[in-house]
Parts: C-alpha cells; sequence; structure tokens
C-alpha cells in the first residue's frame, strides 16, 4: 500500500522504543487467513497465495493490492463482483502469505512476469485489471506490455510517477532506521502508520490494523519489504502509458495522504481520454474505507 514499516521504523527510532516482535508461525497465519477459497499455486518459481471466485465461465477480474497489504484488502469488493465475475486476486511476491521470492527480484520485470505466468496457470487469455497504488502501477505496466490481455483498467491511486521520495533512475531514499523493522512491529505505530491512508482515520478498525500487523509479520515479509525498497528503480512513465488501449477508469481519494489526489493530474496530461472518479471524503484505500459507495461507479464501468 504504501511505507508502513518505514514510518514505523522512523517513530522506533526517533522515540527510543524498542520491542522485539518476531514473525508469527506460518502454520497459525494459514489456519486463520487462508482458508478457502484460498488455495497455493506454484507460478514462475514462487508459491503464491490465491482466491479464485465467482463463475469461471465469467469474464475475469485480477486484483492487485498495494505495498505492505495483501489479497484481502479487495474481500468486500470481491464477494460483490463474485457474482458476476470471475474474481482472481493474490498475495503478491514479498507480501503476506506468498512471502519472499525465493528469485530475491523483485523488480517491475519480475512482477509483470508473475502475473503473466498466473494467467496462463489459471487459463485465463485476458482480464480486466483492478490495482491499488503499487498494484496500480503493475496493472497499467502489464496493460501496456501487454495491450492484447488486458480488457479494462481501475487504478486506484497508483504509483508510478516521482515523488519526494521517489526519483527517476535512482533508488529510493530508504532511511537506515528501516533497518529496524525486521526486530520490531509495536502495534501502536503500526496504527499511526496506516491513518494517513483513510480518509477519515476513525473508520481505520482494529480488526484491519490487526490483518495488516499478521500479514507483514508473515515469515520473511519484513525482510523482503526491505529488498524490494532497495530494488526501485523508477522509470518516467508516459512511453509506457501511450502504448495502453484498454478503457481506465482512474480512482481518487481527495483526502489521500499518501500519493496525494493531485498526482491524478499527471496521468490526465498523458491520457486525456482516461476517466477520472474522484471521492471527496476517502483516502487511499476505498475499497476498504467505503467499500459499498466506492464499488457502485467501479462496477459500471466494469458492466459498460
Amino acid at each position: 500500500m504504501f511505507f508502513i514499516p518505514l514510518l514505523v521504523a522512523a517513530g522506533l527510532a526517533g522515540g527510543g522504543l524498542w520491542l522485539y516482535t518476531p514473525d508469527e508461525p506460518r502454520s497459525v497465519l494459514v489456519a486463520e487467513y487462508a482458508q478457502p477459497p484460498s488455495v497455493f499455486l506454484t507460478v514462475a518459481g514462487i508459491r503464491l497465495h490465491v482466491r479464485d471466485t465467482g463463475p469461471r465461465t465469467a469474464p475475469a477480474i485480477i486484483m492487485l493490492h498495494g505495498l505492505g497489504s495483501s489479497l484481502h484488502t479487495w474481500d468486500a469488493w470481491a464477494a460483490r463482483l463474485s457474482h458476476h465475475y470471475r474474481v482472481i486476486r493474490y498475495d503478491l511476491p514479498g507480501f503476506g502469505l506468498t512471502g519472499p521470492d525465493p528469485t530475491g527480484d523483485y523488480s517491475e520485470a519480475r512482477g509483470l512476469q508473475v502475473l503473466g505466468a498466473l494467467m496462463d496457470s489459471l487459463g485465463v487469455r485476458h482480464a480486466s485489471l483492478i490495482g491499488n497504488s503499487m498494484g496500480g502501477e503493475l496493472a497499467w505496466e502489464f496493460a501496456a506490455a501487454h495491450p492484447d490481455r488486458v480488457d479494462k483498467l481501475v487504478l486506484i491511486s497508483p504509483e508510478g510517477f516521482a515523488s519526494p521520495m521517489f526519483a527517476y533512475n535512482k533508488p529510493p531514499d530508504v532511511p537506515w532506521v528501516a533497518k529496524l523493522l525486521p526486530y520490531t512491529l509495536p502495534t501502536a505505530l503500526l496504527r499511526m502508520g496506516l491513518e494517513p491512508a483513510y480518509g477519515d482515520p476513525s473508520r481505520l478498525s482494529d480488526d484491519v490494523v490487526r490483518r495488516y500487523r499478521d500479514m507483514i509479520l508473515a515469515p520473511g515479509v519484513r525482510e523482503a519489504l526491505l529488498a524490494r525498497a532497495a530494488q526501485v528503480r523508477l522509470q518516467p512513465p508516459e512511453p509506457m502509458l501511450r502504448r495502453i488501449r484498454a478503457p481506465t477508469l482512474l480512482v481518487w481519494g481527495e483526502k489521500d495522504a499518501l500519493i496525494p489526489y493531485r498526482n491524478a493530474g499527471d496521468y490526465l496530461a498523458v491520457m486525456p481520454n482516461w476517466r477520472l472518479l474522484v471521492f471527496g471524503d476517502l483516502g487511499h484505500v476505498p475499497m476498504e474505507e467505503a467499500p459499498a459507495r466506492s464499488l457502485a461507479p467501479v462496477a459500471m464501468f466494469l458492466a459498460q
């Protein structure tokens, strides 16, 4: 979703707080978070945590979560969309119950390879893609690289353009205190890192905070987060964006404190025919903060 772990690590260093937090046992997390319809599929050399619901003959939708998140961020949307679509979602490599990629490669090219291989494994020739933040960037990059495989795009606060933390053609400015992440993750500081994702932080429930914490504490995930951060190399996105042919809905919460709403203008300057959907009172994760209200116009777009 965003740099939750780095915010937490910075808070720890600034406050002098030290609480050792070990990984959660994988068996415990699987028992709680990977009950049916979850399955584990080996794809492109990595064992992915996948949910594949809805009619197999219906049009396919693939959902891609953000940094620090998991497939569970889509629970409410997936439950509704599965009545009419085949809905596929998975924990991206390095996250959740998929965990670390054995290759150690967290580049954009590897993400595209895994997504394409999963589609092939499931017999999905083409699909609509819904992506949030980091997952939004993966979605539009896949649409640019494989335009014949993408029907429609829904991009929710997608990454892709330069920002104060991400400059083009250089690694991000990751603070040294991030090295504390594998050793500690206090719940109170994690909540502080999550609240900027919500337009109204009071909507962030204790259950959701616990789920994020459990997924970050899955074995190897914290180390994978740091490895991914070190490998990011942002490229100017305009040439790739211009290759996209799929009808695209750009979704933004006006109160997004992580990737600000004004960034929508960067995309629309390159792709003026994209549609923009704005929620004035929501933040970075409208599918969590107000699932029914945020899904209604997205479902209309998908059905058109």
